[in-house]
């Protein structure tokens, strides 16, 4: 009996691991106010442009991230950019998911490169090696932020948003 007990829960462990593997690996969606909704995988982001930064990490050592630029992310998602970023757009922003819930949001100005040199990253890695299970699979990186409130880490959506109200 030992031997068949043992024999499913290898066969369980066995039928998980795709399942796990998916898991790893991570998709970032992006939604809301896009013209075309995204589901980019590791594999996916990978293959984009890519961009490398190197800053002080929260615990003050210097780090390289590898990863693509939010905007670049945007683009495909047809938000609007550069000229296109006007007027009513201008009251998009992004409201980036982790997995436990935490939230941070960009205006659409402040990812835009029209309106900043500073490049907003999604990392996919740090100092070469691929984000840990804790931080990734992707983490936003934010250059030249004092605080790293909005370094979200396992990021899992990006969710584009209109700010609606306020005074006329």
């Amino acid at each position: 009996m030992k031997a068949s007990g043992g024999c499913w829960a290898v066969v369980a462990v066995l039928l998980l691991f795709p399942v796990l593997g998916r898991a790893a690996e991570g998709v970032l969606s992006v939604t809301g106010e896009v013209k075309t909704p995204l589901k980019l995988s590791l594999t996916d982001l990978k293959a984009m442009p890519t961009a490398k930064v190197t800053v002080k990490d929260p615990d003050g050592s210097t780090a390289t991230y590898d990863g693509v630029a939010l905007c670049e992310i945007l683009k495909r998602a047809g938000v609007p950019q550069r000229e296109s970023l006007h007027k009513d757009a201008l009251q998009l922003c992004v409201l980036v998911k982790a997995a436990d819930g935490y939230k941070v949001v960009f205006s659409l100005a402040e990812l835009d490169p029209s309106f900043s040199d500073r490049q907003v990253l999604l990392a996919f890695r740090r100092n070469g090696a691929e984000l840990d299970a804790k931080t990734g699979p992707f983490r936003v990186v934010v250059p030249g932020e004092k605080k790293h409130g909005r370094w979200i880490r396992q990021v899992t959506e990006s969710e584009v948003v209109r700010v609606n109200g306020g005074a006329k």
